[in-house]
């Protein structure tokens, strides 16, 4: 039985692609998971499975998805493993400046973080920073810049459209939930 975290890209944001949570975690345990425990509005699951491919998970549960609630939902999936040695391997610098905005960019099986950054280009270090382990990518920004940041400018792009963004805060509770998980397991 192998844990995983499953992040829905684009749900439940300005009153679009409503999702209820209690209703998403049905769907998950009809798919035939166990352990099922979902995490604020934002599309957040934990489950357990038997299977082994990422690929196979994401796919029936995107079919899932879309034949519940009628619109296609891009999915993410991490094992417990890959996201707590990716955030093992945070940056120092990451969630740690009050002054700046941090994230934590989940990227989806189409893309790696190396296409994503080459989509991004040259950052300004003196304001914006970013970096990556496995398939997440850990972006951090001096809040009064902003809007000359690098990643601002992925807005709409085919890079934004593979990624889904949780704030460091969320990341780090979806950390402890997955280590709390792997622990009672």
């Amino acid at each position: 039985m192998m844990r995983y975290l499953a992040l829905l890209r684009g749900i439940n944001v300005g009153g679009k692609n409503k999702v209820p949570m209690a209703d998403l975690k049905e769907l998950f345990i009809e798919l035939g998971f166990s352990e099922v425990q979902t995490y604020i509005n934002s599309g957040n699951v934990l489950f357990s499975s038997t299977s082994k491919s990422k690929g196979r998970l994401t796919k029936s549960i995107e079919t899932a998805i879309e034949k519940r609630f009628g619109f296609p939902v891009p999915v993410c999936i991490i094992s417990a493993p890959e996201l707590i040695a990716s955030m093992a391997n945070a940056p120092s610098w990451w969630g740690t400046d009050t002054e700046a905005r941090h994230d934590a960019f989940f990227v989806l099986p189409s893309m790696t973080p190396r296409m994503i950054l080459e989509q991004i280009g040259e950052i300004n270090p003196q304001y914006e920073k970013i970096a990556y382990s496995g398939q997440v990518m850990f972006w951090s920004a001096n809040l009064k810049m902003f809007s000359r940041t690098q990643v601002q400018r992925l807005i709409g792009t085919k890079a934004y459209a593979n990624i889904t963004v949780r704030n460091a805060n969320t990341a780090r509770k979806l950390l402890a939930l997955v280590q709390a998980g792997e622990q009672e397991g």
